[in-house]
C-alpha cells in the first residue's frame, strides 16, 4: 500500500529475514522538534523496534532516535514510546489481525515524505528456520546465476 518517494532514514532488513510481510501500511509519527532534526541527520535505528495497539492507539517501542547535539534541554529520551498516526479503520483492521496467532506488527522503514516523517509498518507472520534456509538458498542461486550471466557476457 505505502509507496516510498522520499529520503530513506532507516531500513529494517532483519524484518524481511525473520517475517513474511503480509500487508504494508504507511503511518505518520508524533515527534518533537529536536527528534526531527536528528532524523534529518539520519540518526535513527528500528532494528529492535516493535509495534503494539493499546486502547485504540498504535505505539512504536524501541525505536532509537539519537539526541540532537545542539538540542541540550529540549532533547527527549532516545528510546521513548512514540505514537503512530493511522486512520481509525486501519487501527481496527490491525487490531483484528493481531488477534490471530503468530501475527505481529513490525516497522519496515522510516523515511521523509516531503517534510513529514513516515513509518512503513508491516503485518508480519514469523518465519520458521527452514523458511529462512530456503530464502538463503534462493538468494545464493540468484547470485550464482548473476555471476554466470556476467561471465558469459564478458567472455
Amino acid at each position: 500500500m505505502a509507496k516510498m518517494n522520499g529520503k530513506m532514514i532507516a531500513n529494517n532488513k532483519k524484518a524481511y529475514h525473520d517475517y513474511f510481510i503480509l500487508e504494508n501500511y504507511e503511518a505518520g509519527i508524533a515527534l518533537h522538534g529536536t527528534e526531527v532534526k536528528s532524523l534529518r541527520m539520519g540518526k535513527c535505528s528500528i532494528k529492535e523496534a516493535f509495534i503494539r495497539v493499546e486502547n485504540g492507539e498504535v505505539y512504536i517501542y524501541g525505536m532509537h532516535i539519537s539526541p540532537y547535539e545542539k538540542g541540550n534541554i529540549f532533547n527527549k529520551d532516545p528510546l521513548r514510546v512514540r505514537k503512530l498516526l493511522l486512520h481509525k479503520s486501519e487501527i481496527n483492521k490491525l487490531l483484528g489481525k493481531t488477534k490471530e496467532k503468530g501475527i505481529a506488527i513490525v516497522p519496515l522503514k522510516v523515511y521523509f515524505k516531503g517534510s513529514l516523517v513516515k513509518v512503513e509498518i508491516g503485518l508480519a507472520k514469523g518465519k520458521k528456520l527452514y523458511d529462512k534456509r530456503q530464502d538463503i538458498a534462493r538468494k545464493d542461486q540468484q547470485r550464482e546465476a548473476q555471476r554466470d550471466f556476467k561471465v558469459r557476457n564478458l567472455g
